[in-house]
């Protein structure tokens, strides 16, 4: 590495994610000709691109469609019919009604409390599944952006890793001058060697990381594998959103206010109050607005059983069903009433784990951030020791072997570094996610 990359390395109090845009544009650039993608449009990609979330938006259009029929009892249903039917003795059909050459049936519910009931549980359910695909556009957002930055730590500890391989390699070549003259035994060749497989273990594996990161963002975003794919730091805006900090009160509410989980069970618990209204509203009586237009035919015998036959029939009315005596009534009444209460229960439930679960993510990323100032400061504290050897070795008194050493060392400290502030930004990214700050980051 050299100084001018050393001296722009570690900057004390910045956001995990600003210092990672300054590390990252320390690096050489690998295709200056490319251009290169940046997070907020590999994650509008991926919302653009993603099959869970045109799935998810489908079953919110089901949901849509089944409110469309629960409602269309409350709305004119008209319909029409031709039909021939051969009768022997008093003309009827199956169900009581008179065969008829042309009918036209009109229907609509004015009042029925157990349909009405039905329509606005639905209604609530159909909420449910837009959430649903709230929750589906985050997760695909959490696993785009987590893809993203974990690709750009793993691109600089590759630059990392293979500087780590030049300064084995002339460890290992001044290990060999040293054997050659008798100063140095031979096994400090093996631990070399063995330093140096260690180092290409490393590479090889962050080789397969990022082959495997490089997959998984074109499979979110679509981009194809004929089209280069290179990525760049977190944008400011999206440094600044993750490094606001809130008090613990703040956190809760705003997990409260915006889980999902607990908006569901909200709606959940209104569709039951509506069902059980619907259930309590089905003693009264029922009233449908009904009308036919019927078309008779004289050799169906009609004039054999009525003393005045008229070919062309209308009945227009109101219909009122009063119920005297319904089992099934109070039973339904009694099973709204348990589901509401099941419902309630299972509302307060999920407040309290939600409240725990984002005092967690909120601990969480406080203790990351105590491991991520420690690495900092580890690694500010190898630098400084490179550069106390760097002099040293101007002045011929230390050796190449020393000063590669803390090269190493300082490397080693780097990826330590970029571990941690990584770690850092998952847990942020998991607590935006919690308190429905998330998609604000991304707008």
């Amino acid at each position: 590495m050299n100084s001018s990359i050393q001296s722009r390395r570690c900057f004390p109090g910045l956001t995990g994610i600003v210092v990672l845009c300054a590390l990252l544009a320390a690096v050489p650039a690998r295709a200056q000709d490319t251009d290169k993608l940046t997070l907020h449009q590999a994650v509008t990609l991926a919302l653009q691109n993603s099959r869970d979330v045109k799935l998810a938006q489908v079953q919110y259009n089901v949901a849509l469609g089944e409110v469309g029929v629960d409602r269309a009892a409350f709305r004119p249903n008209l319909y029409t019919g031709s039909g021939i039917a051969y009768t022997h003795g008093f003309p009827s059909l199956p169900g009581g009604q008179a065969p008829s050459v042309f009918q036209l049936d009109y229907t609509q519910a004015l009042f029925d409390p157990e349909l009405k009931g039905l329509q606005h549980a639905a209604e609530d359910r159909a909420k449910n599944q837009k959430l649903e695909l709230d929750r589906t556009r985050d997760d695909v957002i959490v696993r785009t952006a987590t893809a993203y930055l974990d690709l750009s730590k793993v691109h600089h500890s590759l630059e990392l890793m293979r500087g780590e391989q030049a300064s084995g390699a002339k460890i290992l070549e001044a290990i060999r001058a040293r054997l050659a003259a008798n100063q140095e035994l031979p096994i400090e060749v093996t631990r070399t060697q063995l330093m140096l497989a260690r180092i290409a273990e490393r590479v090889v594996k962050l080789e397969d990381r990022e082959a495997s990161l490089d997959a998984q963002i074109r499979d979110l975003t679509g981009i194809p594998d004929s089209q280069s794919l290179e990525v760049e730091p977190a944008d400011a805006s999206f440094s600044a959103e993750l490094a606001t900090v809130q008090s613990e009160g703040e956190i809760e509410s705003l997990a409260i206010q915006n889980d999902r989980s607990v908006a569901e069970a909200e709606n959940e618990r209104a569709a039951r109050e509506h069902l059980l209204k619907g259930a309590r509203w089905s003693y009264f009586p029922t009233v449908n607005v009904v009308g036919q237009y019927s078309i008779l035919s004289k050799f169906n015998n009609y004039d054999e059983f009525y003393t005045h036959f008229e070919r062309n029939n209308v009945n227009v009315g109101v219909q009122v069903t009063i119920p005297i005596f319904a089992a099934k009534t109070s039973a339904n009444v009694s099973l709204a009433r348990s589901q509401l209460s099941e419902a309630e229960l299972l509302l307060g439930n999920k407040r309290q784990q939600v409240r725990f679960d984002v005092q967690q993510k909120a601990r969480s990323v406080r203790e990351l951030d105590a491991s991520r100032e420690v690495a900092r400061l580890d690694l500010q504290l190898a630098q400084e020791t490179l550069q106390l050897d760097q002099a040293k070795f101007d002045q011929n008194r230390t050796t190449l072997q020393d000063i590669e050493q803390a090269r190493l060392d300082e490397n080693d400290k780097w990826v330590a570094f970029l571990d941690a502030d990584f770690a850092r930004q998952q847990a942020q990214l998991t607590l935006l996610q919690a308190t429905g700050q998330l998609a604000k980051v991304f707008q």
